[in-house]
C-alpha cells in the first residue's frame, strides 16, 4: 500500500478533472482570441471555470484573474500593487513565515527602494493585531499575509488582522496568500475584507501550471505581463485552456459537500496526532492536541529527536511513503526552515523535521502504515546519529 502524504506539495488530480482537461486539450484546442467557432469554444471553457470559482468565494467572475499557479499569483499581487501605488508610498507589510513566492518578489522591491516590515509570530505561527496595527505608517500601500502555513498549519485571522488595517487607512491593500487553504476551508474575500488573494490549482486535485487571483478592484492593479491584452488587459498571454477548465472543474468538485470533506481531514489529523504521540521523542509544530481544529486540516508537522529528517524521509520512502521536510518549492536547495525558526523551535529540532499532509484521497490505513513504519525507524535511526 502506497502512502502518499506530502499533499501540501501537490495533490492528485480529480479523476473527472484529468478526463476534462484531456477532452479541451484534445478536442476542442482552439485560441481563445480566434474570432471563429474552434476561438468561442475555449473562450466559453474561461468563462465556466470563472463561474465555477466565482461561485466558491461568493464574487463575480469579473474579480477572477487566472494565473500560471501560486507564484504569479503571489508576485501579481505584490509587485502589481507596489507599481500603482508607489506614489503613495513604499512602506510593505509581511510576517516572517511566508512563502518564498512572496518573500523574494518582496526583496526584489527591498531592492528597488520598498521597506519592508516583517511581523513576527508566536509559537503557533499566530500574528496579532496589535503588532500589525503598531507597524502601520502613512506610506504603507500593502500587507500581505498567508492564510495558512505550508509548513506547520498554522491559520492566521486574517479577518481580523484586514479590520485592523482598513481601521487605520481603507486604502492600504490587503493581500492574502490561499494556496493552503483554498479547498480546505470555506473563504468570501469581501466578506474577510481581502483584497487580492492568491491560489493554486495543484493544490487542490487540479492541474499544475494554472492558478488564479482574485481581485476585488483589478483595474486598480497594475498589470505587469503585457502582450496581446487577455483577460481584460490584465495578464497577457493566450490563456492556458485546458489548464484553466481543468482548475474551475476540481473548484466545483472540492466544494461539493465541502463539510463532510474538511471532517474528515480533521478527524485524520486528530488521529494520526494521537498515535504519532505514541513515539518516544517526537513533538507535535504549532498545534496543541486541544487547538487542533483551530489549525489547518490537512497539515502536520513533526519533530524527531536525534534523527535527521533528510534520513527519516528517504527510510519512509523505501517502505512507500512520501511526505516532505519543509516546502516542497525550496527542497532543491535544502536549508533551515525560516518557518520553524520564527516558531520558535528548538535549534537542535530544526532539521529533524517532516512535514505530514492528507487530502481527500487518505485513508486512516495509510496512517496505521505510516506510524509503524516510524515506530521501527525512528529508535534505530535515532541510535545510529548518537554514533
Amino acid at each position: 500500500m502506497e502512502c502518499y502524504l506530502d499533499n501540501a506539495a501537490t495533490t492528485r488530480p480529480f479523476s473527472e478533472v484529468c478526463e476534462f482537461v484531456s477532452k479541451v486539450m484534445y478536442e476542442d484546442y482552439g485560441n481563445p482570441s480566434s474570432l471563429h467557432k474552434k476561438g468561442l469554444e475555449g473562450e466559453n471553457y474561461i468563462k465556466q471555470a470563472a463561474d465555477r470559482v466565482a461561485k466558491t468565494l461568493k464574487c463575480t467572475p469579473q474579480n477572477i484573474i487566472f494565473t500560471s499557479g501560486g507564484t504569479e499569483s503571489n508576485n501579481m499581487a505584490l509587485l502589481g500593487t507596489a507599481a500603482a501605488k508607489k506614489r503613495q508610498g513604499k512602506h510593505i507589510i509581511t510576517t516572517g513565515i511566508e512563502h518564498a513566492s512572496v518573500q523574494k518578489p518582496l526583496l526584489y522591491l527591498e531592492k528597488e527602494g520598498y521597506e519592508i516590515t516583517q511581523l513576527p509570530v508566536d509559537g503557533k505561527g499566530h500574528v496579532s493585531a496589535e503588532a500589525l496595527h503598531d507597524a502601520l505608517r502613512e506610506d504603507t500601500v500593502l500587507v500581505s499575509v498567508m492564510l495558512v502555513n505550508n509548513e506547520v498549519g498554522s491559520v492566521l485571522p486574517v479577518e481580523i488582522l484586514s479590520e485592523a488595517v482598513k481601521s487605520y487607512n481603507k486604502d492600504i491593500v490587503f493581500h492574502v496568500d490561499a494556496i493552503q487553504a483554498y479547498g480546505k476551508m470555506r473563504l468570501y474575500p469581501k466578506k474577510m475584507g481581502i483584497d487580492l488573494m492568491s491560489v493554486s490549482g495543484h493544490k487542490f486535485h487540479g492541474p499544475k501550471g494554472v492558478g488564479f487571483l482574485y481581485a476585488a478592484e483589478p483595474k486598480k492593479l497594475h498589470p505587469y505581463i503585457h502582450g496581446g491584452g487577455q483577460q481584460k488587459g490584465m495578464r497577457s498571454g493566450t490563456e492556458n485552456v485546458p489548464g484553466i477548465a481543468g482548475l474551475g472543474l476540481a473548484a466545483e468538485l472540492i466544494y461539493e459537500e465541502h463539510e463532510k470533506k474538511q471532517d474528515k481531514l480533521y478527524r485524520l489529523k486528530e488521529y494520526f496526532i494521537q498515535r504519532i504521540r505514541e513515539i518516544e521523542g517526537t513533538v507535535i509544530n504549532a498545534c496543541s492536541p486541544e487547538e487542533i481544529r483551530q489549525s489547518a486540516p490537512h497539515i502536520v508537522s513533526v519533530s524527531f529527536d536525534g534523527v535527521k529528517s533528510e534520513v527519516l524521509l528517504h527510510a519512509l520512502e523505501e517502505e512507500g511513503i512520501y511526505v516532505s521536510s519543509g516546502s516542497a518549492c525550496s527542497s532543491n536547495h535544502p536549508g533551515i526552515s525560516k518557518t520553524l525558526k520564527a516558531i520558535g523551535v528548538p535549534e537542535e529540532r530544526l532539521d529533524c523535521t517532516l512535514r505530514f499532509s492528507f487530502s481527500v484521497f487518505t485513508e486512516k490505513e495509510q496512517l496505521d502504515k505510516t506510524v509503524e513504519a516510524l515506530k521501527k525507524l525512528v529508535p534505530v535511526l535515532a541510535r545510529y546519529t548518537r554514533r
